[in-house]
């Protein structure tokens, strides 16, 4: 049993071809697909996919920080918070800072980090964290609101190993997916050095395809590339990296 912990399923990229994307995960033994959310507007869609894969298909919810703006965080959040009043989740997500497309929103941003993480305490749920270009602004939210009980994915981590580590104190596994194959990746010169307990797979599909995929559309089989670098870089059996990602997956979304 092989777990995707992030991939938008959901989205435009595959409405041509869904079914049999899900179809080739199976076949290839990637059994849970976790999915993040963005915003409101994908909320149904996600929500239509768990009903027809409800063995297979896991959701989150939360407002993705590219799409925190001034004329909508509010009636965005409130919808987060509707929803996980109605009905339940697996972890709050995508949610945290980015800073490579718009800087100009970044107090936005982080009081939308720092609500969302509040309200993840509050239903004792994971978090899932986007960070682009905003380790030291994540880190500093992260300080404010850290709490026993607070975990979750550093998901689609680029850091160093010194930002790894600080990750892993806050209770935080590192979401490890295509990035891991890139040649100026630089995740893989250090990764062997970080206890394979506190990984975890995942792709972003469409998004970040792994070498030899690189620039098409990612889709949950092509984990297997993401699996065999990783092998290579523990020097283990491809076995033992599938079955402790797996496990380090349940524990952080409760589905053990």
């Amino acid at each position: 049993m092989i777990t995707d912990t992030h991939t938008h399923l959901y989205v435009e990229e595959f409405d041509k071809d869904r079914a049999e994307v899900v179809a080739r995960g199976l076949s290839a033994g990637i059994t849970r697909h976790f999915l993040p959310s963005i915003d409101s507007t994908y909320t149904q869609a996600m929500i239509a996919l768990e009903s027809k894969y409800p063995d297979h298909i896991y959701l989150m919810m939360g407002l993705h920080p590219t799409y925190v703006k001034p004329d909508t965080v509010v009636t965005e959040l409130n919808h987060v918070r509707g929803m996980l009043a109605k009905r339940s989740f697996k972890a709050i997500g995508e949610i945290g800072i980015d800073l490579y497309w718009d800087k100009s929103t970044l107090e936005l941003q982080r009081q939308a980090f720092a609500e969302q993480i509040k309200l993840a305490k509050q239903y004792n749920l994971p978090i899932v964290i986007h960070c682009r270009e905003a380790f030291s602004e994540i880190f500093d939210v992260l300080e404010e609101e850290n709490h026993p009980q607070l975990r979750g994915i550093f998901h689609c981590f680029t850091g160093d190993l010194a930002q790894a580590k600080r990750a892993i104190s806050y209770n935080m596994k590192l979401g490890i997916g295509g990035v891991v194959t890139f040649k100026n990746g630089g995740i893989d010169k250090f990764l062997n050095q970080i206890p394979l307990r506190h990984l975890v797979l995942e792709t972003d599909a469409p998004y970040l395809a792994p070498v030899p995929y690189r620039g098409k559309r990612n889709e949950s089989v092509y984990l297997s590339e993401v699996i065999d670098k990783l092998a290579l870089i523990f020097d283990l059996p491809k076995e033992e990296i599938i079955e402790q990602t797996t496990k380090n997956a349940s524990e952080i979304f409760n589905c053990l």
